[in-house]
C-alpha cells in the first residue's frame, strides 16, 4: 500500500483505538437521542430549560457528557495521530485508557449528578498528558532527523 511504509506496523493499533472512540461517541449520541424522547426535549433544543421541564437537569447531564466528549475529540485525535507516529503502542494504550475513562465519565454524568463524572473520568486527563509527551517526542525526533 503506497504511503503505508512511512508508518510503523504497530500504527494499526492507533487506528483501531481511534475507531473504538468513534463507536463510543456513536453510542453516546444514541443515549442522548433516547433521552430526548424520554424527557421530551425536541430538536434543535440543545439544553432543556429547568423552568419548562422537570427532568431538565437529568437530560442536560446526559447531553453535557456527550458534548464534552465531542469538545475533547479533536485534541484526542490529533495527539493520537501525531504521537502514534513515533510511539504507536504507548499511544494506543493511552488511547484505550482515555476511551475507557470517557465511558465512565459519561456514565457518571448521566446519573444527573455532575459530580459523578469525576469517578472514572479522572484518568482521561492523565492519558491526554501522556499523549502530549508522546507528541512532543515525535516532534523533537522529526526535527533531529
Amino acid at each position: 500500500m503506497a504511503g503505508a511504509e512511512m508508518f510503523p506496523k504497530e500504527y494499526g493499533y492507533v487506528v483501531l483505538a481511534l475507531v473504538l472512540y468513534y463507536f463510543l461517541n456513536f453510542w453516546m449520541a444514541i443515549r442522548v437521542s433516547q433521552a430526548r424522547k424520554k424527557y421530551k426535549v425536541p430538536y434543535p433544543t440543545l439544553y432543556a430549560s429547568e423552568s419548562e421541564n422537570k427532568d431538565a437537569k437529568l437530560f442536560n447531564c446526559i447531553q453535557r457528557g456527550h458534548q464534552n466528549s465531542l469538545e475533547m475529540m479533536p485534541i484526542f485525535f490529533m495527539l493520537m495521530i501525531l504521537g502514534g507516529i513515533r510511539h504507536p503502542l504507548v499511544c494506543a494504550s493511552l488511547g484505550l485508557v482515555y476511551i475507557v475513562s470517557r465511558y465512565f465519565y459519561f456514565i457518571g454524568y448521566s446519573t444527573g449528578d455532575p459530580q459523578n463524572r469525576h469517578g472514572g473520568g479522572k484518568f482521561a486527563f492523565l492519558a491526554l498528558f501522556g499523549l502530549v509527551i508522546c507528541t512532543i517526542s515525535c516532534g523533537i525526533n522529526l526535527l533531529l532527523q
